[in-house]
């Protein structure tokens, strides 16, 4: 039925976000509970850090901030608050949340597009160079595994070590504080190639192993016997089948993504959801660090939701 596709895709996509919505309120919960079950809590530190406040003071303040209540009606409170946009106060920073949230979530999502452009084109193009040319492959499924076995945490500090300390041609963290394209690509570009290196092997050797596969099928030998040009063949007929597991690879790799770019963030000081994620939490802002940690996970399933999608529309029987 001609209606039918629409519909399909259009229960995928409610049907994923009640999942989201379920996801991320068991994940709100857990990360409540255990914030909340750790000794401690910010009035604490601050009586610590100011020895004159009273008992008295102290009893105000929790009050003031709802401290006092037990720990479901605080979580209940909090949970309110931010499905009416209110995402409370960042004590780290001491501004409102939003205003660190946003601009992080930002630099991260400028950081994960062009890891994720440059990975896809890289592993893509090296992966179908290795299946239409027999004596590249083993060069190919080298290089694969080798970006592999790298860890992306020491990947970075070699480029740091090589590239910003050596020889001085690329900051080693950061953000770029002048305007301008230049300036900030250059702060850019070493996040970027970690991110991109590690997370190329697999849109490598997934691309190759369903090029090779499609190259074999008897369409393609009757395309070469019509006589059509060798790049129509291959990037018309044959990689459009094989695109179906690239893409099912690149909905796997937002997680692995976001979660990289956490790490890879830190090593870079680059102000990003990881570094805001890590700062507030050894400086027990667990307010923000929940929210933090929250859009983190609601960027990988709607990443993850944008793939399913894309699968459909290059193949509409997989809606059926």
């Amino acid at each position: 039925m001609p209606g039918q596709p629409q519909s399909s895709m259009l229960r995928l996509i409610l049907a994923r976000l009640v999942q989201m919505a379920v996801t991320l309120t068991v994940v709100s919960v857990l990360v409540w509970l255990a914030m909340g079950l750790m000794p401690g809590d910010p009035l604490d530190l601050a009586m610590l850090a100011d020895p004159g406040m009273s008992a008295a003071d102290m009893a105000r303040q929790r009050a003031l901030h709802g401290l006092d209540q037990p720990l479901h009606q605080r979580y209940l409170a909090w949970a309110s608050a931010v499905l009416h946009g209110e995402f409370g106060f960042s004590r780290l920073y001491a501004v409102p949340a939003a205003q660190v949230l946003w601009p992080a979530l930002g630099s991260t999502l400028v950081l994960l597009g062009w890891a994720l452009g440059l990975s896809a084109a890289v592993g893509i193009g090296a992966g179908v160079l290795g299946a239409v040319r027999r004596g590249a492959a083993p060069l190919v499924d080298g290089a694969a595994i080798l970006a592999q076995s790298i860890p992306g945490f020491w990947l970075g500090i070699l480029l740091i070590i090589v590239f910003a300390v050596g020889l001085g041609w690329l900051p080693a963290g950061g953000a770029a504080e002048a305007p301008g394209l230049l300036e900030a690509a250059r702060f850019l570009v070493l996040p970027v190639a970690t991110l991109a290196i590690v997370n190329a092997a697999a849109y490598l050797r997934h691309s190759m192993a369903a090029m090779q596969h499609e190259m074999a099928q008897p369409y393609i030998r009757t395309a070469r016997m019509k006589g059509l040009p060798p790049r129509a063949i291959i990037w018309s007929h044959a990689f459009r089948n094989a695109a179906i597991p690239v893409v099912t690879v690149a909905a796997l790799d937002a997680g692995a993504l976001v979660s990289g770019a956490l790490v890879t963030e830190t090593i870079f000081a680059r102000p990003g959801m990881g570094k805001l994620i890590y700062d507030s939490i050894m400086g027990n802002d667990y307010n923000l660090a929940l929210l933090a940690l929250l859009l983190a996970g609601l960027v990988t399933m709607l990443a993850t939701l944008a793939a399913d999608v894309a699968q459909r529309l290059i193949d509409p029987r997989l809606a059926g």
